[in-house]
């Protein structure tokens, strides 16, 4: 098979492609822009007969849809996005361009290039649109969880301009008849993450005896999904998914933001003997809350287990115990 995958060298991407290209009959294209939270070492090491890179930005539509009639892909899988929402809050037009605009660029390329294919090749093509959970908005019930259905409520100019992408992405299926596919993750750890995530945050601060900002009183819940179980939903949806369907991606994990911090801490204090302080928790200390911050968010994710056989199969705990390590590693190296 052949994949392009845009924004391959961010977190999701990296991991992504490594699965991918772990079957010696699969190809990837890889088109990022490289933006600071990209990582283009990591895919490094693929023979070119496997895997190539072009750096785009993909609202750049004329070379977006050239390469694609190039490579002739039987799936893309679009992961590109602005991500932080932090940034979002501060530079919303970033998310807007990249998320919408960009989103736009590469379904209009790639209906353009369906529409030119032989019938047997467009019965193989699929497009993969990734999204998050963030564009359903926040959950107030401390039972509730978000279905594919739920209402889109999204709280911040990021989930505003996925949620935005979202619909473009089921427009171009119902108008145009493209094939696609949407998912909605959860939060996702692992190797890779770029540091100005919360997990990869509070490692490297530990490490750093810096101090630890956590919003509010971190009583926000999120549900935290191991990044190597998303690719292999994502993989999964690629091959058994429905054409025109969404699915939610989760590991029904939930936990406060603060009971996370102080669970990474205490590992960090049996992995790493600090001789500056007795426990890194007491380097967490409390800032003014997020603009617009969302309590909870937690998904349904029974159709996907019911309907895919799919379900998360990493361990939370062993999960976090690897990528701590893996951290550690990575700023000793």
């Amino acid at each position: 098979m052949k994949y392009i995958v845009t924004g391959g060298s961010g977190f999701i991407g990296i991991n992504l492609i490594n699965k991918l290209l772990k079957n010696r009959n699969n190809k990837v294209l890889n088109i990022d822009c490289l933006t600071y939270a990209s990582n283009n070492i990591a895919l490094k090491s693929f023979k070119k007969s496997q895997y190539q890179f072009l750096k785009i930005n993909i609202v750049k539509k004329n070379l977006i849809l050239k390469n694609i009639k190039k490579y002739k892909p039987d799936i893309i899988f679009h992961l590109a996005a602005e991500s932080h929402v932090d940034n979002s809050i501060a530079n919303p037009e970033s998310f807007i361009n990249t998320n919408v605009l960009g989103t736009y660029s590469i379904l209009e390329s790639s209906k353009i290039y369906y529409e030119s294919l032989k019938h047997k090749n467009k019965k193989k093509f699929k497009f993969i649109h990734v999204s998050t959970d963030e564009v359903y908005g926040s959950i107030y019930k401390n039972n509730q969880k978000f279905k594919e259905d739920s209402i889109y409520q999204p709280n911040s100019p990021y989930s505003a301009s996925k949620a935005s992408s979202d619909h473009f992405v089921r427009a171009w299926f119902k108008t145009y008849k493209l094939p696609i596919i949407i998912t909605n993750c959860s939060n996702n750890y692992g190797p890779y993450q770029n540091n100005e995530k919360l997990i990869p945050t509070i490692i490297l601060n530990a490490i750093k005896n810096k101090k630890i900002g956590i919003y509010g009183k971190g009583k926000q819940i999120r549900d935290w999904i191991h990044v190597f179980d998303h690719v292999n939903a994502l993989i999964k949806i690629s091959k058994k998914g429905v054409i025109g369907e969404k699915y939610n991606i989760g590991a029904n994990k939930t936990i406060s933001n603060i009971d996370l911090t102080i669970k990474i801490c205490k590992i960090l204090d049996k992995l790493i003997k600090n001789k500056k302080i007795t426990s890194h928790k007491k380097l967490i200390t409390f800032v003014k809350d997020r603009a617009g911050h969302d309590w909870k968010y937690a998904l349904n994710t029974n159709k996907i287990n019911s309907e895919l056989n799919w379900r998360s199969k990493v361990d939370f705990e062993k999960g976090l115990l690897k990528t701590i390590k893996w951290y550690i590693s990575e700023f000793n190296s």
